[in-house]
């Protein structure tokens, strides 16, 4: 069975595509100019690169898989604009949310989740995640966009970022506790 090979028609890309790979953006960069900049430079890359466009996979595909690299290169540019202040302290994350023993501190033990079941199937959980995740330190919210969104492993993040591997697991693991967090507060309220 032979493959079907696809065209290009960069004079359609920005009406069937435009504002697919824009909310796709978005939600990643948590800033519309930067989410229409970051589809802009799809575009132009991809009309620099349409030579080099084979059509073994479709145009939409294509131009998805520029974006993300698009949305990484975006996050490497603000690693290297970073300041180092911008990184949490271990000390206070542990005498935040943990005791002596490293168990949870009495106000920060997780709350019962069982009322989401019927949250999490709307689309409002997306806004919720949305709306936490803005709240996050930059910092956070890059090492999380990576990790959850566009599914990168520590090594590659570590990498993106320009951090070490226990930054990372210090980021990480502090942006999952003030996801949780915000989430309980402001949603999840008994």
């Amino acid at each position: 069975m032979m493959k079907m090979k696809h065209q290009a028609e960069p004079q359609n890309w920005l009406e069937l595509y435009g504002d697919l790979l824009f909310q796709y953006a978005l939600p990643r960069v948590n800033d519309s100019m930067v989410a229409e900049d970051l589809v802009q430079e799809t575009f132009l890359s991809a009309l620099k690169a349409l030579s080099g466009y084979k059509g073994e996979a479709s145009e939409k595909n294509w131009l998805f898989s520029i974006l993300k690299n698009k949305i990484i290169d975006h996050y490497r540019k603000k690693a290297r604009e970073r300041e180092m202040n911008d990184f949490p302290d271990l000390q206070q994350l542990t005498d935040e949310w943990f005791d002596e023993e490293g168990n949870w501190a009495e106000n920060k033990m997780p709350k019962d989740w069982h009322n989401a079941e019927d949250l999490i199937e709307r689309k409002e959980m997306q806004k919720i995640i949305n709306w936490c995740k803005e709240h996050l330190k930059s910092v956070q919210q890059q090492v999380f966009t990576l990790k959850y969104m566009e599914e990168l492993d520590s090594e590659q993040i570590c990498k993106v970022l320009n951090i070490s591997s226990s930054n990372y697991w210090v980021l990480i693991h502090r942006a999952k506790l003030q996801m949780r967090d915000c989430v309980e507060k402001h949603w999840l309220k008994n």
